[in-house]
This record gives structure tokens, sequence and C-alpha cells, in this order.
């Protein structure tokens, strides 16, 4: 049976129990051996240039990879999905809407998951027994975020894409399960990492490559991916399945975003956070409100297409960790 593509973080539990393969567009595109090559066929085939580079590359990813059947998140994340759906539906591909209710409504979120759980035959019980087999990786991915902020045994790089991987466990999460317990016994045995200014990394995953490490070599601790972390669902590994995704901050309002980001500056002695926001993006408005409401420096960065840090970015990312710095 051929994968199933996922917009975003999706109940992916319900794919699990009908024994599908999720397979997570973004993450497709990102990895892609030429990523900027799909944005240009994106744009070959109409998309404007003005428009989000992950939708772009999500539209032409799907079409490169063979992907039949989407499940598309109408409602909680890109607002451009809409669009993408239907150039996506008009050249054959199958569109499985799903929508998170902006307030957070438990019933309006119920009848979600229950309409996704009717269109892949799947039951409760069976997608609350999905839940429990993942609970265990789930919770493993959670020590790498804590071998990461505690110990300083982790790379922020490392916290990074193990944390992304959880929105689809990579399609196989037997397989992924046995690569986290190797990485996890490598990462106990190494030596702690001190040094210089504890930053967290707020925003959608950033489409420029390479940030991690570029701040990394130049003496910052990235201790902190806020949305790569809401992937694992660590939050809510006690809850039941429609209270896990309620919890889950990503796809509401930005306020709830707000309170984890200055929970986590606090547990992890935070010292100044990166905001990453996407050119085209209508989250790039909410940055004004982060800036008002968390309790360390910002420093906002675009992104656009795939690419390195440009010297640009590189400037600024250096004068930032240089005022954190002399802020000690």
């Amino acid at each position: 049976m051929s994968p199933v593509g996922i917009t975003t973080t999706i109940p992916v539990e319900i794919l699990l129990a009908a024994g599908e393969t999720p397979v997570d567009l973004n993450n497709l595109f990102i990895n892609h051996p030429d990523p900027y090559r799909l944005i240009r066929r994106a744009e070959r085939d109409g998309y404007p240039r003005n428009c989000c580079g992950w939708i772009k590359g999500l539209y032409a990813v799907a079409l490169e990879q063979g992907i039949r059947r989407i499940v598309a998140v109408t409602q909680g994340d890109c607002s451009q999905t809409h669009a993408m759906m239907e150039t996506l539906q008009a050249a054959g591909v199958e569109i499985i809407p799903f929508a998170y209710p902006y307030d957070r409504d438990r019933e309006l979120l119920t009848r979600q998951i229950e309409r996704l759980m009717a269109y892949f035959g799947v039951t409760w019980d069976q997608a609350h027994a999905a839940r429990e087999r993942l609970r265990p990786l789930r919770e493993q991915v959670a020590e790498i975020d804590r071998l990461t902020w505690q110990e300083g045994k982790v790379s922020g790089a490392e916290n990074h894409y193990f944390q992304v991987a959880c929105s689809d466990f990579e399609g196989d999460p037997e397989g992924f399960g046995r690569k986290v317990a190797r990485f996890l016994a490598e990462a106990r045995a190494r030596t702690p990492r001190s040094g210089g200014p504890r930053l967290g990394f707020l925003g959608v995953p950033p489409i420029i490559q390479g940030l991690h490490d570029f701040l990394e070599q130049r003496g910052g601790q990235v201790v902190f991916n806020e949305i790569p972390r809401q992937f694992t669902m660590a939050a809510s590994l006690q809850d039941d399945l429609v209270t896990q995704y309620q919890r889950y901050t990503y796809p509401y309002d930005v306020f709830a975003r707000i309170a984890d980001i200055n929970e986590q500056c606090r547990l992890r002695r935070i010292e100044g956070l990166i905001h990453y926001t996407q050119a085209f993006c209508f989250r790039q408005i909410e940055d004004l409100l982060i800036k008002r409401a968390v309790s360390v420096p910002v420093l906002t960065i675009e992104g656009q297409d795939p690419s390195e840090v440009d010297a640009r970015t590189a400037l600024r990312l250096e004068a930032f960790l240089e005022m954190l710095t002399s802020r000690r």
C-alpha cells in the first residue's frame, strides 16, 4: 500500500492503527537531495514567487514521489494549504482534510479525530492501542531532549532531528525506535558540553539549513527547539488521545505557545531566543506578540527558500551571540 502524506503533525496514531505508512511531506521535502529544484518545479507549474517555500516544496515533492493520498490540515497550519490541496487534487491526489479547532474545543476536535478514524476504518480501541505502542518511543525522544538541556550531551541539531521525526516516526516506528535507542546509548556516554549562551529556537522548523551547527560552532548552546518539541507530545504522555492533541500548542492561538516558551526559558535557563519566521507566512505577525511577552532577548530571522546561512543572517546571529555573551 502506498504511503499517506501528511502536511503537518496530525493524530498519526490513527494511520498507524490502520496499518498505513505516514510520510511527513515537510521532512520528505527538506531532506531531498535538491530541495531547491522542487521549489523551481512548483514555480514552473504556476506557483507564485511570493508564496511560502514550504508549500511549494510540499506540492512538488508529493508529485515527484508519487504520493496519491494526503491528510491535509485545513485549519491550524499554513493558510496557503487550501490552495495547495486544490492544485494537488487537480493532479489526481486524494485529499483527506483534518482541522484543528482554533479555540481547542474538545467536541469539535473529537469529531475531527472520529472523521479521520472513519476514513481509515479505525476504532477508538485501536487508536488508543497505537498510542500506547508509541508511548515508550515518545518517552525516549523526551529523554534525548533532557540530555540536551540538562546534561549538555546532545547538540541542538541532533535534538531537532529526533523531535521533528516524531511527526511521522519516519514511517516506521520500530525502525525509528532502534535508531533512537542506539543514539541514546551513544549520547549517554558522551562528555557533557558547556560554554556560551543558552539558546532556544522558536517557530516552524527552519528552511535555512545548518542554523543549529552555525550557532554552536560559535559558542552558543541550543537547548530548546520549541515546535519540534511539541511534535513529541512529551507534555501529554499521561493524557488520553483527544487531550494529547488539545495540549499540542502549534495549531492553536499563540498565547499557549508563549506560556510554554516562558516556562521552558525558566526551566532550561535560556538566555536568548531565535525566532525563525518563514517568508510570506501569516505567523510572521505573531512575532510582535512573542517579543512583547517573553522574558529574554529575541532575534527574529527570516528564510524563504532552502539555503545555507547567508552572510546577512550570519552577521546578525554573531552579533546576537556577542550581545548575550556580554550580558553574562
